[in-house]
């Protein structure tokens, strides 16, 4: 190889690592905020760039996942792991993606595993918790899943969606009060949390209150439309099945 030639390649190089940060930044800026098209091309340079970057791996499995392609979402984030074997974040990522699966076994693994580093998993343990808690639910286990909504919630003050989880679980349960109990609580402090407006619209209706049932289904409508979806509460919110059918039945009534 010529001096000129070699000359030129190290010139390549360096302009290509200096250009890494910024290019990492960009990339970073269009996953958060949604924009996954043009995301993915930008991790595929970072990648190209520096394939020993794992937290690139990591956070083009999450954009693949986004795009709706799981598959690749968990070569990426294992591949991630395989680079920094004691990181949370890539478990935690392919969990979600095994959950988009339904490889509840696979999901529920990489959830236990960030659980089991105790305080070492920081910030990412409540999330494993809530997330370990949906695979519970999923498999029908509610007494389970309640109990990792709660711990999840304690893990993280101010976890709103882990407590409403936590209600509908003791809702599917029949213990009415205690859900009854803790969605008033979260809509005395989150008065715009739709969830939780939703989901006591269903515990009113089921237990006879229709007109106050109404006005807190007035109020998470209009905050949220897609609590009218059936699937979507099934299949994206996993919300119980006997909170779900109580406010199908509401709204089968209401738009009678």
């Amino acid at each position: 190889m010529s001096g000129t030639v070699l000359a030129l390649l190290l010139s390549v190089q360096l302009f290509a690592q200096t250009a890494l940060p910024q290019l990492f930044d960009q990339a970073l800026a269009a996953s958060r905020g949604g924009d996954f098209s043009q995301a993915l091309p930008l991790w595929n340079e970072v990648l190209e760039i520096d394939p020993g970057d794992a937290a690139a791996w990591s956070n083009r499995g999450n954009v693949h996942l986004a795009l709706g392609d799981p598959e690749a979402a968990i070569a990426d984030q294992t591949h991630a792991i395989e680079l920094e074997p004691t990181s949370p974040d890539p478990h935690l990522n392919r969990g979600t993606a095994e959950e988009a699966l339904q490889r509840w076994d696979a999901a529920e693994a990489d959830y236990r595993w960030i659980l089991d580093q105790g305080a070492e998993a920081g910030d990412v343990r409540p999330s494993a918790l809530y997330n370990l808690g949906n695979v519970e639910g999923s498999r029908g286990d509610w007494t389970a899943a309640r109990d990792c909504f709660v711990a999840a919630a304690d893990a993280r003050p101010g976890f709103a969606m882990a407590r409403s989880s936590a209600a509908l679980a003791a809702f599917q349960l029949g213990e009415f009060h205690e859900a009854e109990r803790e969605l008033r609580s979260l809509i005395r402090r989150y008065p715009l949390f739709a969830d939780a407006r939703a989901a006591l619209t269903a515990l009113l209706w089921r237990r006879g209150a229709s007109g106050e049932a109404e006005s807190n289904w007035a109020a998470a409508s209009g905050l949220d439309p897609r609590y009218r979806q059936q699937e979507w509460l099934l299949q994206t919110r996993r919300w119980p099945p006997e909170p779900v059918q109580a406010l199908q039945q509401f709204l089968a009534l209401v738009s009678a």
